[in-house]
């Protein structure tokens, strides 16, 4: 419980602090600009279903957004990889909303909360 509680407790202390300076500086916003408007309001799957009904897939779906948002620190090779690893969905379950320090897009927000949703 201790670890748990140290890794969310540092997890607020790097979103609100050491990548808010790294993200001002960088050319992401675009990428994940582009990613959004590349997701449709409410699209319907060959069966029929809306994409709230039908999985999201955290690797085409989900990693991208954080790629876009928190790279270098949160990926391979990052300051921060180690500790908390965005490129694997199980920290992405374990920070939940968390996260949204960093992810400001209310469309990536909804996908995100769609995704802890379904898991």
């Amino acid at each position: 419980m201790q670890r748990a509680t140290w890794f969310l407790v540092l997890a607020g202390i790097v979103s609100s602090y050491a990548c808010a300076g790294i993200n001002a500086r960088s050319n992401t916003t675009s990428i994940a600009a582009s990613l959004t408007n590349s997701l449709p309001a409410s699209p319907r799957t060959p069966g029929g279903t809306t994409a709230k009904e039908a999985k999201i897939d955290f690797a085409t779906q989900i990693k991208p957004i954080f790629e876009a948002r928190c790279q270098p620190c949160h990926f391979s090779g990052g300051k921060v990889y180690s500790r908390m690893p965005f490129d694997r969905a199980e920290t992405i379950k374990t920070l939940n909303t968390k996260l949204f320090t960093r992810i400001k897009d209310e469309k990536e927000r909804q996908l995100i909360r769609d995704f802890l949703a379904q898991n």
